[in-house]
């Protein structure tokens, strides 16, 4: 069952063309989604602008090499393995939640393109239950362990916001996807696929209100950050030193012109446990 195509028995009563079709859509939605969103958030506006700012704070020049360098880097932290999460925890939810994702996006892709008739599609079908188990544990485990903290912020579960609306969709996308999967041929795998078929729709057709389009902002802000370093314009902050007499009075409290950077863990001493 973990192995097989779950699109070969759908393409008995839905042509592969119309299949095709919905997932060429889907990627027209998310393009015009993440498009709209950057024209109401003028992001790309941001990046260019503050890219000229540090143009012009800069102290040094990055060569092309360095550059490239620098993009290796962020690929390799920020995007393979997120490593600007500090907790664990949450590094390890999101690894699962993201790279689930990916898996289940492509070889959902290839199964419709390439083997949408057949049964045994190799190593696809494997990927495309691995991909949805693990979109669906990593999602969970953010939602029920990470995101809610009823102990500390006294929210529920259930309490819903409009910023919710990209893992709620991530979280029905991939739980109907495996129970459609279990259940075909029955009327029940029927109706979980529809609602595999809505979260997926309402997944990819709100990208302006939902954060999906975060991630394609993320990189790019990534490496804007690390550039900023290496060129000594630090966007604009103080340097992560204060033997520098001139980065020591830029501070706005005169109290803390003084103090050293590692000031103790402060409120890290001990996890939020005061609701």
């Amino acid at each position: 069952m973990i192995t097989s195509n779950p699109f070969a028995e759908l393409a008995a009563f839905i042509p592969p063309a119309a299949m095709q079709w919905y997932v060429v859509l889907m990627v027209i939605l998310v393009a015009a989604g993440t498009i709209l969103d950057m024209m109401h958030k003028r992001s790309a506006t941001y990046f260019f602008e503050n890219a000229k700012k540090a143009e012009k704070n800069a102290t040094r020049t990055v060569s092309g090499g360095e550059k490239f360098s620098l993009a290796m880097q962020t690929i390799g932290k920020e995007v393979i393995t997120s490593g600007e999460f500090k907790n664990p925890k949450r590094r390890a939810s999101h690894l699962f939640t993201m790279w689930g994702f990916i898996v289940f996006v492509v070889s959902s892709a290839v199964l419709i393109f390439s083997y949408p008739t057949e049964p045994a599609a190799g190593v696809w079908g494997l990927l495309w239950h691995l991909g949805a188990l693990s979109l669906a544990f990593g999602g969970y485990w953010f939602w029920f362990f990470i995101r809610v903290d009823v102990n500390c912020e006294g929210r529920r579960w259930y309490q819903l916001v409009r910023a919710d609306l990209f893992i709620v969709s991530l979280l029905g996308m991939s739980t109907f996807a495996i129970l459609w999967s279990l259940t075909q041929g029955t009327a029940l795998g029927w109706l979980f696929f529809a609602l595999f078929l809505a979260a997926t729709t309402t997944l990819f057709a709100t990208v302006y209100w939902s954060k999906f389009a975060h991630m394609f902002f993320k990189p790019a802000a990534a490496y804007q950050k690390r550039l900023t370093r290496a060129d000594g314009s630090a966007e604009n902050l103080p340097t992560l030193t204060r033997d520098d007499p001139e980065q020591q009075q830029r501070h706005s409290m005169e109290l803390l012109r003084d103090a050293p950077m590692d000031m103790g863990k402060g409120i890290q001493r001990e996890e939020p446990n005061h609701y």
